[in-house]
């Protein structure tokens, strides 16, 4: 607790100044739901009529960048909002400026993996010659995607990722910096850890179609619930049985999964996998 004592600003006595700190904190969760929404929203408009199924185009880095940054900001602020607020009572500021930080170091984090992402599939796309073409072995790609990461989900390091997710708390006391670039470096740090626990997960969004409003949906209300539920070990099951099935359909019968756009044929789509 010493970082976190150290870390106090300044502080109007009595209920006065309980009450104007709880109002900072719920105007800190206000607005970081309200960014969620407008990248909901953002996201419905823009994506309108382009989902093409699992592996689908995105185009150009810079397009690609936008995109996932205003996804990560719909699908995964939600989620982070409580370990927010909770830094912002434990550094005792009713300022949102290092609160903000901390969720710009999150959203960093997942950008990163967003540009780890992108340069996968590139070299996968030039590579493949083809032979990833849905009516090829696309499909089996993204079968073997799901049920790859149902099994990620029964793994160690799953769980312990997912441990740190569940503990803002113990997370915040275990890595405190104080300052700005601590706040920075913090939520860059509690990002890594997300990333850790939901990288299955986004790849399955690829796999669904990562232009799916529809799976985007799915997949972030599987990250909340698998944050939100009190026994790690239930939510991770019924993940990865959720998974396993979604995998079997893609290879058995791909039309029987709601809302799965199926390719109308190319490599990897219709087009590049992400390039």
């Amino acid at each position: 607790m010493i970082g976190p004592m150290a870390d106090r600003g300044p502080q109007r006595g009595g209920l006065g100044g309980a009450y104007a700190a709880i109002r900072a904190r719920l105007a800190l969760v206000a607005l970081l739901f309200a960014l969620a929404g407008v990248g909901w929203w953002w996201t419905v408009r823009q994506m309108r009529g382009m989902d093409d199924g699992p592996w689908t185009g995105l185009g150009a880095l810079g397009w690609f960048l936008a995109v996932w940054v205003v996804m990560m900001t719909a699908m995964m602020f939600p989620s982070v909002a409580p370990t927010v607020a909770l830094y912002s009572r434990m550094t005792r500021r009713r300022s949102l400026g290092r609160p903000l930080l901390f969720a710009a170091g999150y959203l960093l984090t997942w950008t990163v993996a967003g540009v780890a992402a992108f340069a996968l599939g590139a070299v996968v796309d030039s590579l493949s010659g083809g032979v990833l073409a849905w009516d090829r072995a696309g499909r089996w790609l993204a079968g073997a995607t799901l049920v790859v990461a149902a099994a990620y989900e029964l793994t160690p390091l799953k769980d312990v990722c997912l441990a740190k997710c569940h503990s803002p708390l113990g997370f915040l006391l275990g890595n405190w910096r104080d300052g700005w670039a601590g706040a920075l470096k913090m939520g860059g740090k509690n990002g890594a850890w997300c990333v850790g626990c939901c990288w299955a997960l986004m790849a399955s969004l690829f796999a669904l179609g990562i232009m799916s409003v529809t799976w985007m949906a799915v997949i972030a209300g599987v990250i909340a619930l698998e944050k939100m539920l009190p026994s790690r070990r239930v939510a991770a099951v019924a993940t990865a049985a959720l998974l396993v099935s979604l995998g079997a359909l893609m290879i058995v019968a791909p039309s029987a999964i709601p809302g799965l756009t199926i390719p109308s044929g190319g490599p990897m789509g219709d087009g590049q996998m992400m390039g």
